[in-house]
């Protein structure tokens, strides 16, 4: 019941924030981002899950422009929030959205295991959309009304995946497939990487985030505008096929 609540509550602030987007938020506000629909297909023969989000424009050709500096850069996601727990995704168990982003954001790499742009750098590939596992949690202080969840570190209880970025927040580069064709775009995940569950249910959010390294007041990766709501009322209704 809490967790329905805590769902219910996520998504009246999600509709709410659209009132109040940010002005440079706008400009990224296309047909590239507005959800036509989602999927996701669980191949018994291969063990994974496959999940998609088409568009009414073509996925993942706007990216963020780049402005040369970690403090304030742009990030702009393709976002599956599930009903999957914390602890299915290598985190301890704590209160929050587990959601899987599909990211891009060409000033910093947070994924410093994988070379997603194959040139043998694995510092370079921010502006390549890739896959985050975060822990989503309300934030009025942002317009979005959402942050990936913080922690202190120092705090012993905190448990990350070994692929998780150096970062105080709950956030892991898993390294999945994501691949961008047409209007549609995909990952792919092992199902072993999230405790062999097929049965959870999801959404599909599009939106832009902001990474803030200056201001102690604010989150450090904040959801600045949401653009479009697979459901329109972030209720997680959609659930796996099995194939």
């Amino acid at each position: 019941m809490k967790k329905l609540f805590y769902t219910m509550s996520l998504a009246t602030l999600l509709i709410a924030s659209k009132a109040f987007a940010c002005d440079k938020c706008q400009k990224f506000k296309n047909d590239n981002f507005f959800i036509v629909s989602t999927s996701a297909n669980y191949n018994t023969n291969l063990k994974q899950v496959v999940m998609s989000i088409q568009v009414k424009g073509q996925a993942g050709v706007t990216m963020p422009d780049s402005i040369g500096k970690l403090d304030g850069a742009g990030v702009l996601g393709y976002v599956f929030p599930t009903t999957l727990k914390p602890e299915d995704v290598g985190f301890n168990q704590t209160e929050g959205i587990v959601a899987l982003a599909l990211t891009s954001h060409p000033d910093f790499d947070d994924s410093p295991l994988w070379d997603e742009n194959n040139n043998g750098v694995f510092s370079d590939d921010g502006r390549v959309w890739h896959p985050h596992w975060v822990i989503l949690v309300k934030d009025e202080r942002v317009k979005g009304g959402l942050a990936v969840k913080e922690f202190k570190k120092e705090d012993k209880n905190v448990k990350l995946p070994p692929t998780a970025p150096n970062m105080p927040m709950y956030m892991d580069s898993p390294g999945f497939q994501v691949v961008t064709k047409g209007n549609t775009i995909q990952v792919v995940i092992p199902s072993y990487r999230i405790n062999n569950k097929n049965d959870f249910k999801f959404d599909a959010v599009t939106c832009y985030m902001s990474v803030n390294t200056s201001d102690m007041m604010m989150p450090m990766l904040g959801v600045m505008d949401v653009y479009s709501v697979a459901s329109g009322k972030l209720t997680l209704p959609y659930t796996i096929k099995i194939k």
